[in-house]
């Protein structure tokens, strides 16, 4: 069967002797065609199953309404809500959105940066990849369209940046297991490199120091994956110590419901003997017996607030790129995991 070929707005004005202009201002419900002519119009664009160029219409109008995302891991609980808030905020007002995956590699960001512009995208959110090391390529994109970075960051980056305060969520989880009677407390955290890692790793050390607490390399772990499985892994190690710790805070909340499930298996009593903290608020977090305490990340709001300022830098231009940060609120979320009543 032959493929049909998308009726064009210029084939619609022909068939309906108009120009191109009064089909188009017809289709997008012009004050100044009459309901006649627009009902006319709408008629046969509906009859053809015509669809609009978007990119032909941005090309002439110079915007495509159409928002690029770039993100490490798509399937990242964390990663979803942020996602959701984009999406949402963005058709609220009236753009659409088009997301990829960078998988955490540096040339396939550029590649995805690259291909946004070739899109015609009005503005890029992006999240830093982990294994960034150059920003050369995201700078070649700020000087030709707006750009917003959020959770993973970068201060050499000079753009609007949507982010929570990584290190002081951190201590405030930290200082709660202190404050319960923790005192010899391990840190499962991914390896140098992450921006959000080492903001959260100096929440833990502030925390430590500022109780008085002593710092022990022992029970400072990392990982390039900080994954369940992961998670799970060095919990064996910490629990294999012949001076176990008496509470283990995860960088994700991945990493810590590996932890419980770790401790689960050895019959290690949570939080009375090893208490666990996590960070995110996923959805697994309460599903884990003990229900896991963890920072809750709110992931949609970031979204929906980086989405509200690109658009802003879209529709009101500014001559130079500067950095401003733009911070959100996290709560600490206290489960069974940390506290018994």
């Amino acid at each position: 069967m032959k493929k049909k070929q998308n009726v064009t707005l210029k084939e619609l004005a022909n068939a309906l002797n108009l120009s191109v202009s009064t089909v188009s201002r017809a289709l997008n419900d012009h004050p100044d065609i009459s309901e006649t002519t627009r009902n006319k119009v709408k008629q046969l664009a509906e009859k053809h199953n015509y669809v609009p160029n978007l990119f032909a219409s941005g090309f002439r109008s110079h915007r495509t309404h159409i928002l690029g995302v770039v993100v490490p891991n798509i399937s990242h609980y964390f990663t979803t809500t942020v996602l959701k808030g984009i999406l949402e905020e963005g058709e609220n007002l009236g753009y659409r959105v088009i997301i990829s995956e960078s998988k955490n590699d540096e040339k396939k960001q550029s590649e995805m940066l690259q291909t946004m512009m070739q899109f015609g995208v009005d503005g890029v959110l992006l999240a830093l990849s982990r294994k960034t090391k150059s920003v050369d390529d995201i700078l070649k994109v700020i000087n030709r369209i707006p750009l917003v970075m959020f959770d993973k960051v970068s201060s050499k980056i000079p753009c609007t940046q949507v982010v929570i305060n990584e290190e002081e969520a951190a201590y405030n989880a930290v200082e709660h297991l202190i404050n319960t009677g923790k005192r010899r407390i391990a840190i499962i955290k991914e390896t140098e490199g992450s921006f959000n890692s080492e903001k959260r790793y100096q929440g833990y050390l502030r925390a430590l120091s500022e109780h008085g607490l002593p710092i022990d390399e022992k029970i400072i772990l990392s990982t390039e994956d900080i994954s369940l499985t992961k998670g799970r892994m060095m919990a064996n190690i910490l629990l294999s110590l012949k001076k176990r710790p008496d509470a283990i805070f995860a960088i994700t909340d991945s990493a810590a419901i590996g932890v419980i499930k770790a401790l689960n298996k050895f019959k290690v009593k949570v939080p009375e003997e090893i208490a666990v903290v996590g960070f995110s608020n996923s959805a697994s977090s309460t599903i884990i017996n003990p229900s896991l305490t963890t920072v809750d990340q709110p992931g949609n709001k970031i979204g929906r607030t980086a989405v509200k300022y690109l658009i802003d830098e879209i529709e009101n231009p500014k001559e130079d790129a500067t950095t401003k940060t733009i911070e959100i609120k996290t709560n600490l979320i206290v489960r069974d995991s940390s506290f018994k009543v």
